[in-house]
């Protein structure tokens, strides 16, 4: 029987949320010692994960963000050690996770090169050999020379996949980064990938293009929370991605237990049409306000985004309150206070969405984003244009309802 090359058991992967604060002086750490230590906020990432995969296969790896799909691929790369449970892996790992990573910004693309080969166990000769196909599939000869730490984000993504990509190893990891390159790049770089697996190579490939996951991947795995909540073939796991993504939620009431920043708490976030809640569906004719609450601790200038994604996880558009003057840097006294976003009517197509939220205070502060939040479906009766467009399909991403005139061509001597 076939061993798998990559075995994963009851995989877990918990963070300490909280603030580290530094002791320089004798007194403070001394005083440190005798507080009671309040015990720490934690966070699962990963959650009892379990799956094997064989030689060749390529497994897409979906879910939400924040559903720790970045975290799987961390732990599987020994980036991260895993909390508990074991991996079992077969071969030699190469992977394409953050930009830059495995990159010594202070070497050039060349020394790079070579760098990450010796990390995999090649030797000089070995790594000749693939040298110039690098090259060629990175299109970076002119910059060959240059350190790393000059390049763009988008050369920075052609090298890496690039030497990954062509290195010798048995099992490929990559991320979301190759929604960094052009559009020509990507589908360069899912031809590549579909010749390795036909070599024999492994992949597990994580992505929001759920095209590309279709095309390239027979199975793909679902994680939501931290948990795997289905694997399977990939038609079959798309189709509950769809599902499960998709439940509509208008409103998320989290009273005195929501996500915090050190200055404020989110309370509640929902949706309203002509000021009232929505439920699951609401007209494109009308605006939409999106509401963020929250409660400051203490007087604080407090920052609010919105980001909407369609039902094919592209991002449609992204707004902050710092960008309405008389919320710019705005102090807010301690109390509740609500952050409304209105969105114009005859702007969104209709179809399902997905609503992100965003809470800052401090700018030398990590915010808080709560991803994919709210669920909604609009709708259009398609009276307000004509009558003519009913349905999805006779819209673009966005579908604002534009000014036409019309005038007679007096110079028009046909």
């Amino acid at each position: 029987m076939e061993q798998p090359v990559i075995k994963v058991e009851n995989l877990s992967k918990l963070y300490y949320l909280g603030e580290h604060v530094r002791h320089d002086a004798l007194r403070d750490v001394l005083a440190n010692l005798f507080k009671k230590k309040r015990p720490r906020d934690q966070f699962w990432a990963l959650k009892d994960i379990d799956f094997e995969v064989k030689m060749g296969e390529v497994v897409g790896i979906i879910g939400r963000n924040g559903s720790g799909k970045s975290t799987l691929l961390k732990v599987l790369s020994q980036i991260t050690p895993p909390s508990t449970g074991k991996i079992t892996l077969r071969g030699r790992v190469a992977s394409l996770l953050e930009i830059g990573t495995g990159f010594h910004p202070e070497l050039t693309g060349r020394e790079n090169i070579y760098l990450n080969g010796a990390i995999l166990g090649m030797t000089r000769n070995e790594i000749k050999h693939k040298f110039n196909d690098i090259i060629k599939f990175a299109e970076i000869d002119k910059f060959l020379d240059t350190p790393v730490k000059h390049y763009s984000s988008g050369m920075r993504v052609r090298l890496a996949f690039a030497v990954a990509a062509h290195l010798e190893s048995e099992i490929l990891l990559v991320d979301e980064v190759l929604a960094v390159g052009d559009l020509a790049f990507q589908k360069k770089c899912l031809g590549k990938m579909d010749s390795i697996s036909k070599e024999g190579r492994t992949i597990l490939f994580v992505s929001h293009n759920m095209q590309a996951i279709r095309t390239l991947c027979s199975r793909a795995i679902l994680l939501d929370r931290a948990r795997k909540i289905y694997d399977g073939d990939v038609n079959s796991t798309l189709n509950r991605y769809e599902n499960y993504h998709t439940k509509d939620t208008s409103v998320v009431d989290w009273q005195n237990t929501g996500p915090t920043i050190l200055a404020a708490q989110l309370i509640k976030t929902g949706i309203l049409s002509d000021g009232k809640p929505i439920g699951t569906e609401f007209a494109t004719e009308k605006p939409l306000q999106i509401y963020i609450t929250f409660k400051t601790k203490a007087e604080a200038q407090i920052g609010t985004t919105v980001l909407i994604h369609n039902q094919e996880d592209q991002l449609l558009f992204v707004s902050l309150s710092n960008h309405e003057p008389n919320l710019y840097k705005k102090t807010f006294p301690i109390g509740t206070h609500s952050n409304i976003c209105t969105i114009p009517s005859n702007l969104l197509s209709p179809g399902r969405y997905s609503i992100s939220i965003g809470l800052w205070g401090d700018p030398y502060e990590r915010g808080i984003m709560e991803r994919d939040i709210l669920h909604v479906i609009a709708r259009s009766d398609g009276l307000t244009r004509g009558g003519n467009a009913t349905n999805t399909t006779d819209y673009g991403l966005i579908a604002p309802l534009l000014s036409w005139s019309s005038r007679p061509d007096d110079n028009n001597s046909s």
